[in-house]
């Protein structure tokens, strides 16, 4: 008991804080907090979520520390000067935004140099005519067959980001289509369960890569992450999609691996 206790008192920290084996057990400095911008802007079909994702987003990352956000329809804010200022973009975006070249550049450095790209539901439905962000995102909007109750199959169990999903999970929303998939360099996390829809309705495509959902995938040194559910406020409600968000968002931003 005296050798126990002499070595324990050996253990000390100058620093304040006693050290058992090797492991502290003050807590360490707080992890980064990062700063996300969220773009809003729509130029084509205005969801009537995307008021409410605004509070939702600036919620999550609030409550969990993860993350500050600011939210804007203003392409001014894509300067290169002005996203130094942030970890990770954020779109919940339609059409062609009025971006400049220079902005779409300085974009799309920003995200190759190393930061983080988000996308929620219709940010595929977005610059169709701007190839780059196509290669971006990894893929764009091809229609949606199916609004209803249907299975998502969690197509990597492992990933931090969906596995506490299980296997599979039923959710009410809007299922996109998705074209020029870029499934060579994609890492899909959630697809359709193709048993759960109707396949044979007006406007179904069939392709090799089935319906993905949910995917990453890298862009240059950068990190991008993409969600096409979204849809309704009942999704952005649901418990499971915030915190599919949340750990999205953390891991776009590189606060996790």
């Amino acid at each position: 008991m005296r050798r126990y206790g002499l070595s324990l008192l050996l253990l000390v920290a100058v620093g304040g804080f006693i050290c058992l084996e090797g492991t502290p057990i003050s807590s360490a400095k707080p992890a980064k907090k990062g700063k996300l911008l969220y773009m809003t802007l729509t130029k084509g079909y205005h969801h009537e979520s995307v008021e409410l994702s605004k509070q939702i987003v600036k919620e999550l990352g609030e409550k969990s520390g993860a993350f500050e956000t600011t939210v804007t329809e203003d392409c001014a804010a894509f300067t290169k000067d002005n996203l130094k200022n942030y970890d990770a973009v954020m779109f919940n975006t339609t059409g062609e935004l009025p971006m400049s070249d220079e902005q779409k550049k300085d974009f799309i450095d920003f995200v190759r140099g190393g930061h983080g790209f988000i996308g929620v539901h219709s940010a595929t439905d977005t610059f169709y005519m701007w190839g780059e962000f196509g290669e971006l995102i990894g893929g764009y909007f091809n229609g949606h067959p199916w609004h209803q109750m249907v299975t998502v199959e969690v197509a990597d169990p492992s990933s931090p980001i969906v596995g506490f999903l299980g296997k599979s999970f039923q959710i009410n929303d809007e299922i996109y289509q998705v074209s020029d998939f870029q499934a060579k360099d994609s890492h899909v996390l959630l697809r359709l369960d193709p048993s759960s829809v109707d396949l044979k309705k007006e406007g179904v495509m069939h392709r090799y890569y089935g319906w993905p959902i949910c995917w990453t995938r890298p862009f240059g040194k950068g990190r991008v992450y993409y969600n096409g559910l979204g849809h309704d406020d009942w999704v952005w409600k649901d418990q499971r999609y915030q915190d599919m968000l949340l750990k999205g968002i953390q891991w776009a931003m590189g606060l996790t691996k």
